[in-house]
């Protein structure tokens, strides 16, 4: 059965990993290498940032929730978002592959929209690169709807 639920101290280094692989399969992503540098704005960090610190900024930031994806109690999935006043920002949300089409997805972007109400958040802005439609069709799913455009030109 899947599930969702806040991570636990002992969760962490298996989010850290998860984390990781997220950020090993954006990078051969259209758009993906940028991101890696740049960050999607100026409220997601760039992916340089180590899984680890990561993990450990979003699960040490009461402004922050990191949640663990479960099936069958496993840790597969990992999902992050930080409140920025009014607005949510999604930070992360995968599931390793094999344990994809389970409902674990789902699952994590419910338990993020449902974190952001409870902070009185009024909207939630999430990521999806270019071509990503797996990502994409997560997020319609949970409500979500393209509102911008990011568009970039790389400079001599």
């Amino acid at each position: 059965m899947e599930g969702v639920r806040p991570a636990t101290p002992g969760d962490l280094d298996r989010c850290a990993e998860l984390l990781a692989a997220a950020r090993d399969g954006t990078a051969a992503r259209r758009g993906g290498a940028l991101l890696r540098t740049h960050g999607a704005d100026a409220a997601v960090p760039p992916t340089g940032e180590a899984a680890g610190t990561a993990v450990a900024r979003w699960w040490g930031d009461p402004r922050s929730i990191l949640l663990a994806g479960l099936f069958e109690e496993a840790v597969v999935g990992v999902a992050a978002g930080t409140a920025h006043g009014p607005v949510g920002v999604v930070e992360c949300c995968y599931v390793e592959p094999a344990a994809r089409g389970v409902g674990v997805g789902t699952a994590l972007a419910e338990g993020l929209v449902a974190w952001f109400a409870e902070r009185g958040c009024t909207g939630i802005d999430a990521w999806a690169l270019p071509g990503d439609r797996v990502t994409k069709q997560l997020l319609e799913g949970a409500g979500f709807s393209a509102r911008l455009l990011v568009l970039h030109r790389r400079l001599p």
